[in-house]
């Protein structure tokens, strides 16, 4: 059975992978020492996954490295900052070489995707836990933050929307899918991709933005409270997921609209920089959707493709109200 300390140096311990200037103190020592460019701001950010909440028993274990990161990442991008660093705590069952081989595969994969070093953490016995601290930089005043939203912003969606609460479902039998497009949907559920190229080239440009982990009505309601305004979105604009594109239009509106574990960016920028936006996704190689707009008048309005008012429930993932 492999010690706690086997552990780390088997399958979290190896070279730095980024200048000794920026990380001075890696793992091995009771804190990490990082250093960030002369005159950045540190952006920190944590997430936890618990099994059976965040993530199924039994999930496969490179997927669940990749997914850990890629939502504490996701952070990152929404605020425009740029990885520097990680730490993780992790809580196992047992210290099983099986699980760890593929789980810290995933992790590092991603982090070595992004430029981002680990730099320590904590394992200890217990059911299985994985908490997440993630460290990247930006320019002063150039953070995209919660609220900075404006009246007369649009208001942008960063890829599409949908197939991971999609997958859920179709795991819980709420709905039939068969299994190639319960599959498909699946790799936004269990292998997301932290939009962080996005979030840079949207530095200068967007206001204010916020990753959709909880549901993009209730995720992009945090922006409206924080900046003091409200909104009329365009529910039938939403760009959804190749296989939600495929269910009803009753389906399609409320996976969109509050479906969850998608990851994707939810930005507001001028109207005068739609051309800018579009730069920046062109660049990031992510397709950008405009879906709405900034008003004064506060709360979320829904409109249907023709400008209606639509009734829905939107209600986003809440971990002590939600099942």
């Amino acid at each position: 059975m492999l010690s706690e300390f086997d552990l780390i140096a088997r399958y979290f311990t190896r070279p730095s992978r980024r200048p000794a200037d920026a990380v001075a103190l890696g793992i091995g020592d009771d804190c990490a020492l990082v250093t960030p460019r002369v005159g950045m701001q540190l952006a920190i950010s944590s997430d936890m996954l618990v099994e059976g909440r965040h993530f199924f028993a039994g999930a496969e274990p490179r997927q669940l490295g990749h997914k850990c990161l890629a939502v504490n990442l996701s952070d990152l991008a929404a605020m425009g900052a740029t990885p520097l660093a990680f730490t993780l705590a992790l809580s196992l069952p047992a210290a099983e070489p099986a699980w760890l081989q593929p789980f810290s595969a995933g992790l590092l994969a991603l982090a070595d995707e992004h430029g981002c070093e680990l730099i320590g953490g904590d394992t200890t016995k217990g059911p299985l836990n994985i908490c997440i601290t993630v460290f990247g930089e930006v320019p002063p005043g150039q953070a995209l933050r919660r609220d900075a939203a404006r009246e007369g912003d649009d208001i942008w969606i960063s890829g599409t929307l949908g197939d991971a609460r999609l997958a859920l479902a179709g795991y819980r039998h709420e709905i039939p899918l068969e299994q190639a497009s319960l599959d498909q949907a699946a790799t936004r559920m269990h292998a997301p991709t932290p939009r962080v190229a996005l979030g840079t080239a949207l530095r200068g440009i967007a206001h204010a933005a916020i990753d959709i982990s909880d549901g993009l009505a209730g995720d992009l309601g945090h922006i409206l409270t924080k900046s003091a305004v409200g909104a009329t979105l365009a529910v039938d604009l939403l760009p959804a997921g190749p296989v939600l594109a495929q269910q009803a239009l009753d389906l399609r509106r409320r996976f969109t609209l509050a479906g969850g574990d998608d990851y994707e960016l939810c930005f507001t920028a001028p109207a005068a920089c739609r051309d800018a936006v579009l730069a920046a996704g062109h660049l990031a190689n992510i397709a950008v959707t405009r879906v709405g707009r900034i008003e004064s008048t506060p709360g979320l309005r829904l409109v249907d493709a023709d400008g209606a008012a639509l009734t829905l429930q939107a209600t986003s993932f809440d971990h002590f109200a939600s099942p």
